[in-house]
C-alpha cells in the first residue's frame, strides 16, 4: 500500500472514502510483490496495481464491496488450464489479495493516515497488518517506527502490538517487505497471527564517480531505478549541475575522501567510471571494505588488470578483489553512453535480484525468484463464474 503513498495521501486529505486492495502473498510466477496496491474510492477512480492487468478487473468489484459492506476480505486468484488465457495468469502464478475499506469512520484510518503521510516524508516506517489470525484481529494494523515505538493497536490485550512491533521492526531495519508469523506463544492469540509487513525506507544510495559523459546517462538510468543519486568528482569544472541536472547530489571532492564521510548502507551501489589508478585506487581499496550492496568500476580489461595489480600491492585480499565487478556492466554490445549506462543498471539490477544476466529465452530460469508461497497454501479454490476472473479462493473474511 505504500507503493501508492502519493496518491493516497491525497485522497485521505481530501477526506475520501476508498478501499485499498494489497497483495498479501504470491505463489509461484506472479506480476507483482508483496504490498503492491491497488485502490479505488466511492468514485470510482482507480490507482496503482496488483497484478499488471491480470486481475484488476475483480480487484476493483472486490473493491467497490468493500466500500459498501465496510469489510475486509481476503482473496485468492490463481489459474486452472481451462481458465488460464480467460483469466490472465497464464504465467502459472497465485496471489493472496486483502482489500481494506477506508471510510470515515474506519478504525485503520488513523493508522493508515500516518504511515502514509510518513512514506511521504520518506521517513522510515513500518505498516504491520494482520493477514491470519483470530477474527477479532483481522484487518488491524500498527505503524511501527524504526525506534520500536508504534501507533494502533492489535485488541485490547497490548502484548500482541509490543510482539508485532518488534518483528515489524526487524524487517523495517532490513528495508523489507514480507510476512510474519507469530507463534501462539510469542503472539498471545489463541493459533498465532500472520503479519503484513511494509517497510518504507528512503530510497538507495547510487553513487557516481567521475563527473564523464558516461555518467550523466547513468544518473538518468540510476533516478529511473529509484535510486537517490550523487555525482562526486575532485575536478569543478566538470562536476556541475548543469552538466548533472537530474543527480541529487553534486559533490566536488576527492572520491575516496568523500566515501569515507558520506554515509552507506547495504542498499547502496557504487560506480566508478574514472578509470584513473590515482582516483579508482584509494577509492576502490575503501569501498571494496564497505558493506555496501555493489561496487563496480569501468575500464578496458587491460585497465581492470593493472587495477587488480596496484589494489593488490596496497593490501586486498582474493576476497575483497572478488567483490569488485569490472569492467562494469553487462555484456550488452553497448556503445553510446545511453547503452553502457543500460548495461550498467542491468547489472545493478541482477545483482540486486539474483539475476544471471542471460537472455531468458531458451535459459529456463525462474523469471520471479523471490515469490513465496501463498499464505493458507493448499485450500481449495471455488471457480467463480464471469469472464473476469480465473479460479479462486475466499481465504478469509475480515470483519
Amino acid at each position: 500500500m505504500l507503493d501508492i503513498a502519493d496518491e493516497l495521501t491525497r485522497w485521505a486529505e481530501e477526506g475520501r472514502d476508498f478501499a485499498v486492495a494489497t497483495v498479501v502473498a504470491v505463489g509461484g510466477s506472479a506480476p507483482r510483490p508483496p504490498g503492491a496496491a491497488l485502490a479505488v474510492d466511492a468514485d470510482g477512480t482507480v490507482i496503482g496495481s496488483v497484478s499488471g492487468g491480470c486481475v484488476e478487473g475483480a480487484v476493483y468489484d472486490l473493491c467497490a464491496q468493500a466500500l459498501q459492506t465496510g469489510k475486509s476480505v481476503l482473496e485468492r486468484f490463481g489459474y486452472s488450464d481451462e481458465d488460464a488465457f480467460a483469466v490472465g495468469l497464464t504465467c502459472g502464478g497465485v496471489i493472496d489479495i486483502m482489500v481494506t475499506p477506508v471510510g470515515a469512520d474506519a478504525p485503520v484510518r488513523t493508522v493508515f493516515r500516518s504511515a502514509l503521510s510518513a512514506a511521504v516524508r520518506e521517513e522510515p516506517v513500518a505498516l504491520a497488518r494482520v493477514v491470519r489470525g483470530p477474527a477479532e484481529l483481522l484487518g488491524t494494523a500498527l505503524l511501527v517506527r524504526p525506534d520500536g515505538s508504534y501507533e494502533g493497536d492489535l485488541g485490547a490485550d497490548p502484548r500482541p502490538a509490543r510482539t508485532a512491533a518488534a518483528q515489524s521492526r526487524a524487517l523495517l531495519e532490513a528495508g523489507r517487505t514480507g510476512t510474519v508469523d507469530l507463534s501462539e506463544d510469542g503472539s498471545h492469540c489463541p493459533g498465532g497471527v500472520t503479519l503484513l509487513v511494509e517497510s518504507s525506507v528512503p530510497p538507495p544510495r547510487m553513487i557516481v564517480f567521475g563527473a564523464i559523459d558516461f555518467a550523466a546517462a547513468l544518473v538518468r538510468a540510476g533516478k529511473f531505478l529509484g535510486y537517490h543519486v550523487t555525482v562526486c568528482d575532485a575536478r569543478p569544472v566538470f562536476a556541475t549541475p548543469a552538466r548533472f541536472p537530474e543527480a541529487d547530489d553534486i559533490v566536488v571532492d576527492w572520491p575516496h575522501r568523500y566515501l569515507r564521510r558520506t554515509e552507506t548502507d547495504g542498499r547502496t551501489a557504487l560506480c566508478v567510471l574514472t578509470h584513473d589508478a590515482k582516483f579508482d585506487v584509494p577509492l576502490l581499496a575503501q569501498a571494496l571494505r564497505l558493506p555496501v550492496a555493489f561496487v563496480g568500476a569501468m575500464g578496458s580489461r587491460r585497465t581492470h588488470a593493472d587495477r587488480d595489480r596496484r589494489l593488490r600491492e596496497v593490501g586486498l585480499t582474493d576476497e575483497e578483489l572478488a567483490r569488485l565487478r569490472s569492467p562494469i556492466g553487462l555484456d550488452l554490445g553497448a556503445r553510446t553512453p545511453e547503452e553502457t549506462a543500460l548495461s550498467i543498471a542491468a547489472e545493478i539490477v541482477a545483482a540486486r535480484r539474483g539475476g544471471t544476466g542471460v537472455p531468458l529465452t531458451g535459459s529456463g530460469t525462474p523469471i520471479h525468484r523471490d515469490g513465496a508461497e501463498p499464505a493458507g497454501a493448499g485450500t481449495s479454490p471455488s471457480r467463480r463464474t464471469g469472464n473476469t476472473v480465473l479460479t479462486r479462493s475466499r481465504v478469509a473474511s475480515l470483519r
